[in-house]
Protein backbone atom coordinates (compact mmCIF):
# COMPACT_ATOMS: atom_id res chain seq x y z
CA UNK A 1 0.00 0.00 0.00
CA UNK A 2 1.09 3.57 -0.54
CA UNK A 3 0.73 5.89 2.44
CA UNK A 4 1.37 9.66 2.53
CA UNK A 5 3.08 11.16 5.54
CA UNK A 6 0.95 10.46 8.63
CA UNK A 7 -0.74 13.10 10.72
CA UNK A 8 0.15 13.69 14.36
CA UNK A 9 -2.57 11.30 15.46
CA UNK A 10 -1.66 8.59 12.95
CA UNK A 11 1.72 7.13 13.81
CA UNK A 12 1.10 4.08 11.59
CA UNK A 13 3.24 1.97 13.91
CA UNK A 14 0.51 -0.65 13.80
CA UNK A 15 1.54 -1.67 10.28
CA UNK A 16 3.70 -4.29 12.00
CA UNK A 17 0.90 -5.67 14.19
CA UNK A 18 2.38 -7.93 16.87
CA UNK A 19 5.16 -9.40 14.75
CA UNK A 20 8.40 -8.82 16.65
CA UNK A 21 10.26 -11.85 15.33
CA UNK A 22 11.64 -10.02 12.28
CA UNK A 23 13.80 -6.90 12.35
CA UNK A 24 12.43 -3.77 10.73
CA UNK A 25 14.43 -2.32 7.83
CA UNK A 26 13.49 1.10 6.48
CA UNK A 27 14.74 1.85 2.97
CA UNK A 28 15.01 5.57 2.14
CA UNK A 29 15.09 6.47 -1.56
CA UNK A 30 14.33 9.57 -3.59
CA UNK A 31 11.43 8.16 -5.61
CA UNK A 32 9.99 4.70 -6.25
CA UNK A 33 9.96 4.58 -10.04
CA UNK A 34 11.28 2.50 -12.91
CA UNK A 35 15.05 2.33 -12.55
CA UNK A 36 17.98 0.12 -11.71
CA UNK A 37 18.29 1.18 -8.08
CA UNK A 38 14.58 0.73 -7.52
CA UNK A 39 14.55 -2.60 -9.34
CA UNK A 40 17.31 -3.91 -7.09
CA UNK A 41 15.41 -2.78 -4.01
CA UNK A 42 12.22 -4.51 -5.15
CA UNK A 43 14.12 -7.73 -5.87
CA UNK A 44 15.70 -7.62 -2.42
CA UNK A 45 12.36 -7.08 -0.69
CA UNK A 46 10.59 -9.78 -2.69
CA UNK A 47 13.24 -12.36 -1.77
CA UNK A 48 13.55 -11.49 1.93
CA UNK A 49 9.99 -10.62 2.96
CA UNK A 50 9.90 -13.66 5.26
CA UNK A 51 13.15 -12.62 6.91
CA UNK A 52 12.69 -8.88 7.51
CA UNK A 53 9.83 -6.39 7.80
CA UNK A 54 10.59 -3.89 5.07
CA UNK A 55 9.34 -0.31 4.83
CA UNK A 56 10.02 2.13 2.00
CA UNK A 57 10.20 5.89 2.53
CA UNK A 58 10.20 7.97 -0.66
CA UNK A 59 11.48 11.51 -0.31
CA UNK A 60 9.36 12.48 -3.32
CA UNK A 61 6.63 9.96 -4.16
CA UNK A 62 5.83 6.48 -5.48
CA UNK A 63 4.62 5.27 -8.89
CA UNK A 64 2.93 2.19 -10.36
CA UNK A 65 6.33 0.51 -10.15
CA UNK A 66 5.40 -0.32 -6.55
CA UNK A 67 3.03 -3.01 -7.85
CA UNK A 68 6.06 -5.22 -8.44
CA UNK A 69 6.54 -5.59 -4.68
CA UNK A 70 5.16 -8.86 -3.29
CA UNK A 71 5.52 -8.29 0.48
CA UNK A 72 2.00 -8.35 1.94
CA UNK A 73 1.10 -5.19 3.83
CA UNK A 74 4.27 -3.33 2.87
CA UNK A 75 4.09 0.33 3.91
CA UNK A 76 5.35 2.92 1.43
CA UNK A 77 5.52 6.46 2.79
CA UNK A 78 5.74 9.44 0.43
CA UNK A 79 7.16 12.61 2.04
CA UNK A 80 6.45 14.77 -1.04
CA UNK A 81 9.72 16.70 -1.00
CA UNK A 82 9.41 20.22 -2.36
CA UNK A 83 11.71 21.46 -5.10
CA UNK A 84 15.00 22.84 -3.87
CA UNK A 85 15.94 22.77 -0.21
CA UNK A 86 13.02 21.46 1.82
CA UNK A 87 14.13 21.99 5.41
CA UNK A 88 10.88 20.63 6.84
CA UNK A 89 11.61 17.31 5.14
CA UNK A 90 14.21 16.49 7.78
CA UNK A 91 11.68 16.93 10.57
CA UNK A 92 9.03 14.89 8.74
CA UNK A 93 11.45 12.01 8.29
CA UNK A 94 12.69 12.21 11.89
CA UNK A 95 9.13 12.11 13.19
CA UNK A 96 8.26 9.13 11.00
CA UNK A 97 11.35 7.18 12.03
CA UNK A 98 10.57 7.86 15.69
CA UNK A 99 7.17 6.30 15.04
CA UNK A 100 8.39 3.28 13.09
CA UNK A 101 11.34 2.50 15.38
CA UNK A 102 13.33 0.54 12.78
CA UNK A 103 16.36 -1.55 13.60
CA UNK A 104 18.06 -0.53 10.35
CA UNK A 105 17.83 2.48 8.05
CA UNK A 106 19.27 1.92 4.59
CA UNK A 107 19.62 5.06 2.43
CA UNK A 108 20.61 4.92 -1.22
CA UNK A 109 22.62 7.34 -3.34
CA UNK A 110 23.42 11.00 -2.84
CA UNK A 111 19.78 12.14 -2.99
CA UNK A 112 19.05 10.29 0.26
CA UNK A 113 22.43 10.63 1.99
CA UNK A 114 21.43 13.64 4.10
CA UNK A 115 18.60 11.60 5.61
CA UNK A 116 21.25 9.88 7.71
CA UNK A 117 21.07 12.96 9.94
CA UNK A 118 17.41 12.54 10.95
CA UNK A 119 18.00 8.77 11.27
CA UNK A 120 20.81 9.33 13.76
CA UNK A 121 18.75 11.89 15.72
CA UNK A 122 15.83 9.44 15.76
CA UNK A 123 18.09 6.89 17.43
CA UNK A 124 18.08 4.28 14.66
CA UNK A 125 20.62 1.71 15.91
CA UNK A 126 22.07 0.64 12.53
CA UNK A 127 22.56 3.01 9.64
CA UNK A 128 23.62 1.84 6.17
CA UNK A 129 24.22 3.83 3.00
CA UNK A 130 24.35 2.37 -0.50
CA UNK A 131 26.17 3.96 -3.43
CA UNK A 132 24.65 2.65 -6.67
CA UNK A 133 25.94 5.03 -9.32
CA UNK A 134 26.78 8.59 -10.23
CA UNK A 135 24.53 11.62 -10.59
CA UNK A 136 24.04 13.39 -13.94
CA UNK A 137 25.77 16.44 -12.39
CA UNK A 138 28.77 14.34 -11.35
CA UNK A 139 29.12 11.44 -13.85
CA UNK A 140 32.75 10.75 -12.93
CA UNK A 141 32.67 11.45 -9.19
CA UNK A 142 34.80 14.60 -9.47
CA UNK A 143 32.44 17.16 -7.93
CA UNK A 144 34.18 18.46 -4.79
CA UNK A 145 30.89 19.53 -3.18
CA UNK A 146 29.48 16.01 -3.40
CA UNK A 147 32.75 14.61 -2.10
CA UNK A 148 32.64 17.07 0.82
CA UNK A 149 29.02 16.13 1.55
CA UNK A 150 29.91 12.43 1.68
CA UNK A 151 32.79 13.19 4.05
CA UNK A 152 30.50 15.27 6.25
CA UNK A 153 27.99 12.46 6.75
CA UNK A 154 30.36 9.51 6.94
CA UNK A 155 30.66 9.60 10.79
CA UNK A 156 26.91 8.87 11.01
CA UNK A 157 27.06 5.76 8.82
CA UNK A 158 27.99 2.35 10.18
CA UNK A 159 28.27 0.50 6.88
CA UNK A 160 28.56 1.37 3.18
CA UNK A 161 27.45 -0.80 0.26
CA UNK A 162 29.12 -0.12 -3.08
CA UNK A 163 27.77 -1.77 -6.20
CA UNK A 164 30.84 -1.43 -8.42
CA UNK A 165 34.59 -1.51 -7.97
CA UNK A 166 35.05 2.12 -9.11
CA UNK A 167 32.66 3.20 -6.34
CA UNK A 168 34.60 1.12 -3.80
CA UNK A 169 37.78 2.91 -4.86
CA UNK A 170 36.07 6.30 -4.76
CA UNK A 171 34.78 5.79 -1.21
CA UNK A 172 38.19 4.63 0.01
CA UNK A 173 40.46 7.06 -1.81
CA UNK A 174 38.34 10.22 -2.22
CA UNK A 175 35.98 10.10 0.75
CA UNK A 176 38.30 8.38 3.21
CA UNK A 177 36.10 5.46 4.24
CA UNK A 178 37.99 2.55 5.77
CA UNK A 179 37.82 -0.74 3.79
CA UNK A 180 36.20 -2.48 6.77
CA UNK A 181 33.15 -0.22 6.42
CA UNK A 182 32.65 -0.90 2.71
CA UNK A 183 30.90 -3.99 1.35
CA UNK A 184 30.99 -4.61 -2.40
CA UNK A 185 27.74 -6.28 -3.54
CA UNK A 186 26.84 -6.78 -7.18
CA UNK A 187 23.25 -6.50 -8.33
CA UNK A 188 21.66 -9.84 -9.13
CA UNK A 189 19.15 -10.84 -11.78
CA UNK A 190 16.23 -13.26 -11.62
CA UNK A 191 17.29 -15.86 -14.19
CA UNK A 192 13.83 -17.43 -14.18
CA UNK A 193 12.07 -14.19 -15.06
CA UNK A 194 14.74 -13.20 -17.59
CA UNK A 195 15.69 -16.10 -19.82
CA UNK A 196 16.37 -16.79 -23.51
CA UNK A 197 13.25 -17.30 -25.63
CA UNK A 198 12.88 -15.69 -29.02
CA UNK A 199 9.36 -14.32 -29.50
CA UNK A 200 8.69 -11.19 -31.56
CA UNK A 201 5.11 -11.45 -32.70
CA UNK A 202 3.49 -10.83 -29.32
CA UNK A 203 5.16 -7.51 -28.41
CA UNK A 204 6.67 -5.78 -31.46
CA UNK A 205 4.92 -3.75 -34.17
CA UNK A 206 4.03 -5.82 -37.22
CA UNK A 207 6.77 -4.38 -39.43
CA UNK A 208 9.41 -5.24 -36.82
CA UNK A 209 8.70 -8.97 -36.69
CA UNK A 210 10.37 -10.18 -39.89
CA UNK A 211 12.76 -13.10 -39.53
CA UNK A 212 15.54 -11.14 -41.23
CA UNK A 213 15.14 -8.07 -39.01
CA UNK A 214 17.98 -7.14 -36.67
CA UNK A 215 16.30 -5.76 -33.54
CA UNK A 216 18.56 -3.42 -31.61
CA UNK A 217 17.08 -2.45 -28.26
CA UNK A 218 17.58 -0.46 -25.10
CA UNK A 219 15.66 -0.08 -21.84
CA UNK A 220 15.94 2.86 -19.45
CA UNK A 221 14.78 6.30 -18.40
CA UNK A 222 15.01 8.72 -21.30
CA UNK A 223 17.25 11.21 -19.54
CA UNK A 224 20.61 12.81 -20.32
CA UNK A 225 22.54 10.52 -17.98
CA UNK A 226 21.36 7.53 -20.05
CA UNK A 227 22.32 9.29 -23.31
CA UNK A 228 19.96 7.60 -25.76
CA UNK A 229 20.84 10.48 -28.11
CA UNK A 230 24.17 8.78 -28.85
CA UNK A 231 22.41 5.48 -29.52
CA UNK A 232 19.93 7.05 -31.94
CA UNK A 233 22.73 8.84 -33.77
CA UNK A 234 24.71 5.59 -33.95
CA UNK A 235 21.66 3.82 -35.39
CA UNK A 236 21.19 6.56 -38.00
CA UNK A 237 24.88 6.26 -38.92
CA UNK A 238 24.54 2.48 -39.20
CA UNK A 239 21.52 2.68 -41.50
CA UNK A 240 23.29 5.18 -43.73
CA UNK A 241 26.39 3.02 -43.78
CA UNK A 242 24.43 -0.08 -44.80
CA UNK A 243 21.65 1.24 -47.08
CA UNK A 244 20.94 -2.16 -48.60
CA UNK A 245 20.16 -3.50 -45.13
CA UNK A 246 17.90 -0.59 -44.17
CA UNK A 247 14.74 -2.68 -44.27
CA UNK A 248 16.30 -5.18 -41.84
CA UNK A 249 17.52 -2.76 -39.15
CA UNK A 250 15.17 -1.77 -36.34
CA UNK A 251 15.63 0.13 -33.07
CA UNK A 252 13.40 -0.37 -30.01
CA UNK A 253 13.60 2.24 -27.24
CA UNK A 254 11.80 1.26 -24.03
CA UNK A 255 11.26 3.93 -21.38
CA UNK A 256 9.97 7.43 -20.82
CA UNK A 257 11.55 10.71 -19.83
CA UNK A 258 12.34 14.29 -20.73
CA UNK A 259 14.66 13.27 -23.58
CA UNK A 260 11.92 11.64 -25.67
CA UNK A 261 10.90 14.72 -27.73
CA UNK A 262 14.50 15.33 -28.79
CA UNK A 263 14.93 11.69 -29.73
CA UNK A 264 11.76 11.71 -31.82
CA UNK A 265 12.85 14.88 -33.64
CA UNK A 266 16.27 13.38 -34.38
CA UNK A 267 14.70 10.24 -35.84
CA UNK A 268 12.12 12.19 -37.87
CA UNK A 269 14.71 14.56 -39.33
CA UNK A 270 16.73 11.56 -40.46
CA UNK A 271 13.67 10.14 -42.21
CA UNK A 272 13.81 6.97 -40.14
CA UNK A 273 10.70 7.16 -37.97
CA UNK A 274 9.49 3.90 -39.55
CA UNK A 275 12.62 2.11 -38.29
CA UNK A 276 12.43 3.23 -34.64
CA UNK A 277 9.75 2.25 -32.12
CA UNK A 278 9.36 4.30 -28.94
CA UNK A 279 7.67 1.73 -26.74
CA UNK A 280 7.25 3.98 -23.71
CA UNK A 281 7.34 2.72 -20.14
CA UNK A 282 6.37 -0.94 -20.09
CA UNK A 283 5.64 -3.66 -17.56
CA UNK A 284 6.56 -6.47 -19.97
CA UNK A 285 10.30 -5.86 -20.16
CA UNK A 286 11.21 -9.59 -20.10
CA UNK A 287 9.09 -10.18 -23.23
CA UNK A 288 10.54 -7.11 -24.95
CA UNK A 289 14.09 -8.29 -24.27
CA UNK A 290 13.21 -11.68 -25.72
CA UNK A 291 12.16 -9.93 -28.92
CA UNK A 292 15.57 -8.25 -29.34
CA UNK A 293 18.73 -9.50 -31.03
CA UNK A 294 21.14 -7.29 -29.11
CA UNK A 295 21.04 -4.76 -26.30
CA UNK A 296 22.70 -1.34 -26.05
CA UNK A 297 23.38 0.75 -22.95
CA UNK A 298 24.75 4.17 -23.99
CA UNK A 299 24.93 5.72 -20.48
CA UNK A 300 27.31 8.48 -19.48
CA UNK A 301 27.63 6.93 -16.01
CA UNK A 302 26.54 3.67 -14.37
CA UNK A 303 26.91 1.66 -11.23
CA UNK A 304 26.07 -1.99 -11.82
CA UNK A 305 23.32 -1.86 -14.42
CA UNK A 306 20.27 -4.05 -13.85
CA UNK A 307 19.28 -3.71 -17.49
CA UNK A 308 22.63 -5.09 -18.65
CA UNK A 309 22.20 -8.04 -16.30
CA UNK A 310 18.64 -8.63 -17.50
CA UNK A 311 19.68 -8.46 -21.15
CA UNK A 312 22.56 -10.88 -20.59
CA UNK A 313 20.27 -13.26 -18.70
CA UNK A 314 17.95 -13.17 -21.72
CA UNK A 315 20.84 -14.34 -23.88
CA UNK A 316 21.61 -11.03 -25.58
CA UNK A 317 25.03 -9.60 -26.39
CA UNK A 318 25.50 -6.11 -24.96
CA UNK A 319 27.10 -3.01 -26.46
CA UNK A 320 27.78 -0.68 -23.54
CA UNK A 321 29.82 2.41 -22.80
CA UNK A 322 33.06 1.92 -20.92
CA UNK A 323 31.89 3.73 -17.78
CA UNK A 324 31.31 2.86 -14.13
CA UNK A 325 30.66 -0.81 -13.50
CA UNK A 326 29.91 -1.72 -17.13
CA UNK A 327 33.36 -3.28 -17.69
CA UNK A 328 32.70 -5.52 -14.68
CA UNK A 329 29.67 -6.97 -16.49
CA UNK A 330 30.43 -6.93 -20.22
CA UNK A 331 33.47 -8.92 -21.33
CA UNK A 332 34.69 -7.04 -24.39
CA UNK A 333 34.56 -9.17 -27.58
CA UNK A 334 33.17 -12.14 -25.58
CA UNK A 335 29.71 -11.11 -24.30
CA UNK A 336 29.51 -7.88 -26.29
CA UNK A 337 31.53 -4.73 -26.90
CA UNK A 338 32.61 -1.78 -24.78
CA UNK A 339 32.81 1.62 -26.47
CA UNK A 340 33.70 5.15 -25.28
CA UNK A 341 30.81 7.21 -23.95
CA UNK A 342 29.26 9.90 -26.21
CA UNK A 343 30.92 8.32 -29.26
CA UNK A 344 28.21 7.52 -31.81
CA UNK A 345 30.77 6.52 -34.45
CA UNK A 346 32.37 3.87 -32.21
CA UNK A 347 28.94 2.61 -31.23
CA UNK A 348 27.85 2.39 -34.88
CA UNK A 349 30.95 0.34 -35.69
CA UNK A 350 30.16 -2.08 -32.88
CA UNK A 351 26.57 -2.46 -34.08
CA UNK A 352 27.79 -3.00 -37.62
CA UNK A 353 29.60 -6.17 -36.55
CA UNK A 354 26.27 -7.78 -35.70
CA UNK A 355 24.57 -6.50 -38.86
CA UNK A 356 27.26 -8.20 -40.94
CA UNK A 357 27.51 -11.37 -38.83
CA UNK A 358 24.25 -12.58 -37.29
CA UNK A 359 25.94 -15.62 -35.73
CA UNK A 360 28.07 -13.30 -33.62
CA UNK A 361 25.00 -12.15 -31.68
CA UNK A 362 23.98 -15.74 -30.97
CA UNK A 363 27.45 -16.79 -29.86
CA UNK A 364 28.01 -13.79 -27.59
CA UNK A 365 24.47 -14.07 -26.24
CA UNK A 366 25.13 -17.65 -25.14
CA UNK A 367 28.31 -16.53 -23.38
CA UNK A 368 26.38 -13.71 -21.72
CA UNK A 369 23.80 -16.10 -20.30
CA UNK A 370 26.51 -18.43 -19.03
CA UNK A 371 28.27 -15.51 -17.33
CA UNK A 372 25.05 -14.50 -15.56
CA UNK A 373 24.41 -18.02 -14.31
CA UNK A 374 27.92 -18.26 -12.91
CA UNK A 375 28.34 -14.80 -11.32
CA UNK A 376 25.21 -12.67 -11.14
CA UNK A 377 22.26 -14.77 -9.96
CA UNK A 378 19.80 -12.99 -7.70
CA UNK A 379 20.20 -15.53 -4.88
CA UNK A 380 23.86 -14.59 -4.45
CA UNK A 381 22.96 -10.90 -4.19
CA UNK A 382 20.16 -11.49 -1.70
CA UNK A 383 22.32 -13.70 0.50
CA UNK A 384 25.09 -11.10 0.65
CA UNK A 385 22.63 -8.43 1.79
CA UNK A 386 21.11 -10.82 4.32
CA UNK A 387 24.49 -11.80 5.75
CA UNK A 388 25.41 -8.13 6.10
CA UNK A 389 22.10 -7.20 7.77
CA UNK A 390 22.25 -10.21 10.10
CA UNK A 391 25.87 -9.56 11.06
CA UNK A 392 25.15 -5.94 11.97
CA UNK A 393 22.03 -6.95 13.89
CA UNK A 394 23.92 -9.63 15.80
CA UNK A 395 26.66 -7.20 16.80
CA UNK A 396 24.15 -4.57 17.93
CA UNK A 397 21.40 -6.70 19.50
CA UNK A 398 22.87 -10.17 20.04
CA UNK A 399 22.51 -13.31 17.99
CA UNK A 400 19.33 -14.52 19.72
CA UNK A 401 17.34 -11.30 19.43
CA UNK A 402 15.24 -12.24 16.39
CA UNK A 403 14.91 -16.00 16.75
Amino acid sequence: MTVSFPSESDTSSNVFCDDTSRPVIVHVIFRLQTGGLENGLVNLINHTADRYRHVIICLRDSTEFARRIRQPGLAIYALHKREGKDVALYFRLWRLLRSLKPHIVHTRNLAALEMQGPAALAGVPIRIHGEHGWDIHDPEGKNWRYRWLRRLYQPLIHQYIALSQPIVSYLREKVGISPARIKHIYNGVDTRRFHPQRDRSSVLPADFTGESSLIIGTVGRLEMIKDQLTLVQAFINLVRRLPKDENNLRLVIVGEGSLRPRLEVLVAEAGMAHLVWFAGERADVPALLQAMDLFVLPSLAEGISNTILEAMATGLPVVATRVGGNPELVIDTVTGYLVPSSDSEAMAKALERYAKNRKLAVEQGCEARRCIEERFGINAMVEQYAVLYDTLLAVRFGKESFK
